[in-house]
């Protein structure tokens, strides 16, 4: 009897599999903090004998190099992957005994990179599982234009075109289990739910109910901006990641914290928005731990740039530096943690801005006081509807972009309020007078505030 154990990497929005029968498994696309890999198979009583990668990853540093030299696993990487490192380099077609009655069979399907390869486990010749990767996604698929420009529209074909043959070589009732599509950028849209077959996917997926032709050009017009860190992550897994580090940062008082300040560097406040807006650090940044911390931090800071992590709690420090060496954002400078009041040098102030609702905002407006309102969500979402009047700087070009936002006391909003904690922040260590809104953006149509776009006044 076959198991498969979903492993969620919640703070990339990915996922990693845990698969096989009674002695032995695969792993499929590993996060580079591999100890829950380990304890998950250690808890099935399984020993891993392969790792599995379906592509180069773009959007993380794997795991899967330390993981097979640490187990003995076979590693398998696609063959077309240019890699720096001992493998087994798979091809189309190739098979791989799992266990007793369990095969892989690896299936090539470019589209998100040129060497993409899906994985089929099949326990006595029937299918029971595809290993999907950045191809065929829950109501989706895997972005086309992480690897080359030029290559963009070419792998949007082959995209549709191996979305086509795993629905054409696979049965209906196969899971469908994607790596991406649940928050990464990687996936061309937001995953269509939590689970999926090959015969829902037939019924549902662009990629399998629209013609080539019409399915790339819409997929190439709604592809939105690339993360910058993507840059790094690539190379990083081609040339073979280190081990991750995991042990603790040096503590640093509040002299130290204020000299890494002035030396340029980042410090980085993982408390929630509502207690950095109450009393923060002045010129320190707030990347709530419990958000996308990896996502939006790897982003915005200038890579390499050294990072001092302030929280609660220690273990609030350990589960950022644990989320951010899977992107490879190794050994925090230092860390500090406690109450907000040690962490400033004695006779300063803890610095502090407003939050506000949608509603504040159209009270401000009704009174014909001056506001400059921010909006930092991405172009896709603007283009649904924005506040009339509002100025445009997605999230991730805010810091390039300071000095193009208007005089004045600026209101700054995204979609729910994590974004826009982020933005203020940005804004106040600039030394800008601002307000946070912490809202759902559906709220402004609600609070009066006139909206320009689809379905909206003009």
């Amino acid at each position: 009897m076959f198991f498969v154990d979903t492993l969620e990497i919640e703070g990339l929005g990915n996922r990693s599999y845990l698969a096989g029968g009674p002695g032995a498994a695969l792993v499929v696309d590993p996060p580079r903090d591999i100890e829950q890999v380990i304890a998950a198979a250690a808890r099935r009583g399984v020993r891993i004998a392969f790792v599995a990668e379906t592509h180069l990853h773009n959007d993380y540093v794997t795991g899967g190099l330390e993981l097979a030299r640490l187990t003995g696993a076979r590693y398998l990487v696609p063959a077309g992957a240019s890699v720096a490192f001992a493998r087994t380099a798979v091809a189309d077609g190739d098979t791989f005994a799992v266990d007793e009655h369990l095969v892989l069979r690896a299936i090539a399907t470019p589209g998100h990179t040129p060497h993409h390869t899906s994985y089929v486990l099949q326990e006595d010749g029937r299918a029971v599982a595809a290993f999907t990767g950045g191809s065929l996604l829950i109501g989706t698929v895997g972005r086309p234009d992480l690897v080359e420009p030029r290559l963009t529209e070419q792998l949007a074909r082959a995209q549709h075109a191996s979305a086509h043959r795993l629905a054409d070589e696979l049965a209906d009732e196969v899971p469908v289990l994607p790596t991406h599509g649940f928050g990464s950028f990687c996936s061309s849209a937001q995953a269509a739910g939590e689970s999926t077959t090959i015969g829902q996917e037939r019924r549902t997926n662009e990629a399998l109910t629209r013609d080539v032709d019409t399915f790339v050009a819409d997929m190439l017009a709604s592809l939105d901006d690339v993360p910058a860190y993507y840059t790094h992550m690539g190379p990083a897994n081609a040339a073979g990641p280190a081990p991750v580090d995991l042990t603790p940062p040096a503590p640093a008082d509040a002299e130290e914290i204020a000299a890494r300040l002035a030396a340029g560097e980042w410090v980085v406040d993982l408390r929630n928005r509502v207690a950095f807006a109450r009393g923060h650090v002045a010129g320190s940044f707030n990347f709530e731990g419990e958000g996308q911390l990896a996502t939006y931090l790897a982003w915005l800071i200038p890579w390499g740039k050294p990072v001092t992590l302030l929280a609660e709690t220690p273990e609030q420090v350990t589960a950022a530096q644990r989320e951010l060496a899977r992107v490879g954002i190794d050994r925090p400078a230092a860390a500090a943690t406690g109450e907000a009041s040690g962490w400033i040098r004695a006779g300063e102030r803890l610095a502090s801005f407003p939050r506000a609702r949608f509603a504040d905002l159209a009270a401000v407006r009704a009174r014909g006081e001056q506001a400059v309102v921010l909006d930092v969500r991405r172009d896709a979402e603007r283009a649904g509807g924005f506040i009339d009047g509002s100025v445009h700087i997605p999230i991730h070009e805010l810091p390039g972009r300071v000095d193009e936002v208007p005089d004045g006391v600026v209101w700054v909003h995204c979609a729910g309020g994590m974004r826009a904690a982020i933005a203020a922040s940005l804004l106040d260590a600039a030394g800008r007078d601002v307000v946070a809104v912490d809202d759902g953006f559906d709220a402004a149509t609600a609070a009066g505030l006139t909206l320009i776009g689809p379905g909206h006044a003009r």
